[in-house]
């Protein structure tokens, strides 16, 4: 499979412009004839939290629109970052997934709301799981925050998915600790991760990107320059992970009876 992740900035608050911005990335990925491109998390507002009633896509029409009308032309599956959306009187923040068809293949409520960016006083959590298959190979996606929860990702993981699909806007001040966490989700996991991160500024936090790519067995098979603005495409092996998975059988070894 090859995947192409979108390192963009992010306006502030300026959903229109963002949108522009997307596709045109969108535009650029499609010339490295990937499988799958992914975009970063809140990509059409950042975290203008506090004004969402008036820049969140209402039931996420914009976003869906686009995204599916890209993946047809583009014959291209989208793992679609994540937006602010408005619905029923509540925001969520939440990821759309597209096959080459431009069917939606399913959409992901942020499962754990993220305190120090004041996600919990403004969006609502979701608790549906994200699976999906790509390209002929099972997947789950998580958004950010979520990837501080093995217990979650161990759920997801457990029904087969070899890829996970990260989307952030993870701070530069704990890029540290998102690159530890990535890389034991992959491990503990045994499957590929991709996580993709934003560049930038808004008026609270810098993010530096370090978007990643980690095999089943840790290694990071691409990193992205921090700070830097653009598409970075690798390709994965998803053959080897049969092979990883069956010399260390974790997940046929697990004792669920003890752990809830």
């Amino acid at each position: 499979m090859r995947v192409s992740l979108i390192q963009m900035d992010i306006l502030y608050g300026q959903p229109q412009t963002n949108f522009e911005r997307a596709l045109e990335l969108l535009e650029q990925a499609a010339q490295e004839n990937p499988d799958v491109i992914v975009l970063p998390e809140m990509w059409n507002t950042g975290y203008a939290l506090s004004d969402l009633d008036r820049l969140a896509d209402k039931d996420g029409r914009q976003t869906q629109q686009l995204l599916s009308q890209f993946a047809r032309e583009s014959k291209v599956a989208l793992v679609g970052g994540s937006v602010a959306v408005k619905e029923d009187g509540h925001f969520f923040n939440r990821t759309y997934i597209y096959n080459k068809e431009g069917q939606l293949l399913t959409a992901y409520d942020k499962a754990h709301l993220f305190g120090l960016m004041a996600e919990d006083c403004y969006l609502t959590a979701g608790s549906d799981q994200s699976l999906f298959e790509v390209a002929g190979i099972k997947a789950a996606s998580v958004i950010c925050y979520d990837i501080r929860f093995p217990e979650w990702l161990r759920t997801l993981m457990s029904d087969g998915p070899q890829i996970l699909f990260v989307v952030a806007e993870w701070p530069q001040t704990r890029v540290q600790q998102w690159e530890i966490l990535l890389k034991a989700r992959a491990v503990e996991n045994q499957s590929f991760v991709v996580a993709v991160n934003r560049v930038g500024d808004d008026p609270d936090n810098h993010f530096s990107g370090h978007s990643m790519v980690i095999d089943p067995l840790g290694n990071v098979l691409l990193q992205a320059p921090d700070n830097e603005t653009g598409i970075f495409t690798v390709d994965l092996n998803v053959a080897q992970i049969a092979q990883i998975r069956g010399s260390i059988p974790v997940f046929e070894d697990r004792r669920p009876e003890l752990y809830y």
